[in-house]
């Protein structure tokens, strides 16, 4: 990556991504994807990367490559009827090592024309995660409850998933245990909506950190139940 490119966006990049969610088609997108390089794809690597540096001091376990860890800009349309080719946004996923590419809880950062998101948590984990993570809140809800409403993620305007809950207990589960309202969602965590304004200037890496930071042990938590036994491959 070009020592050049900083860890931020231009007004380019925004334009790009404004454009491309009226022109959402290839032959526009590849007459145009030097501007997608240039504006998008090589400043977002630039971010991940001085993210990556901040991470390395409380979360070293989810310091990835950041050609990894952004996602591609192309939609997967297999067994989607929307046949849009493109994403309009930028994003990145930050995986804990030992966990699959997309499973487990980690720290999120999405751009769109419109707004910033940093998310940290468990978004809708394949069934055998959602079983652990259930289980674990069985005795770990309070300690959950507490971690969700630090005061610094509420200050940081971090707030709750989604709830995505079921509309009956799990099955196996007492419906008058105390944290059944947790044991009934699918996801878990906490995301900040901030204005895409922020995205142009050197102050986003760091808006971005103190996040991730301040919810780093709420990620942990949810993490607890899925690591693998020490002897097991990392990746």
């Amino acid at each position: 990556m070009p020592s050049a490119v900083k860890p931020y966006f231009n007004e380019a990049g925004l334009a790009f991504l404004r454009s491309l969610k009226r022109n959402n088609d290839r032959e526009w997108f590849n007459a145009r994807k030097p501007i997608y390089e240039a504006e998008v794809k090589e400043p977002m690597l630039a971010l991940i990367q001085a993210i990556n540096e901040e991470l390395a001091g409380f979360a070293p376990e989810f310091v990835r490559d950041p050609a990894k860890c952004m996602f591609r800009i192309y939609r997967d349309t297999r067994f989607s009827k929307d046949k849009v080719p493109y994403k309009d946004h930028a994003a990145a996923w930050w995986v804990r090592q030992g966990l699959g590419k997309t499973s487990g809880a980690g720290f999120y950062f999405e751009l769109n024309p419109i707004q910033i998101t940093v998310a940290a948590g468990c978004y809708m984990p394949e069934r055998e995660q959602l079983l652990a993570i259930r289980r674990h809140l069985l005795g770990r809800h309070e300690e959950f409850r507490k971690l969700a409403g630090a005061k610094k993620l509420k200050a940081l305007g971090m707030t709750a998933f989604e709830p995505a809950r079921m509309t009956r207990p799990p099955k196996g589960f007492p419906a008058d245990h105390p944290a059944i309202d947790l044991i009934a969602q699918r996801q878990w965590g906490l995301a900040a909506r901030l204005p895409a304004e922020l995205a142009l200037g050197p102050v986003l890496a760091g808006e971005v950190v103190d996040r991730f930071r301040a919810a780093a042990p709420l990620v942990a938590l949810l993490n607890e139940p899925l690591i693998p036994a020490p002897n097991a491959s990392l990746w």
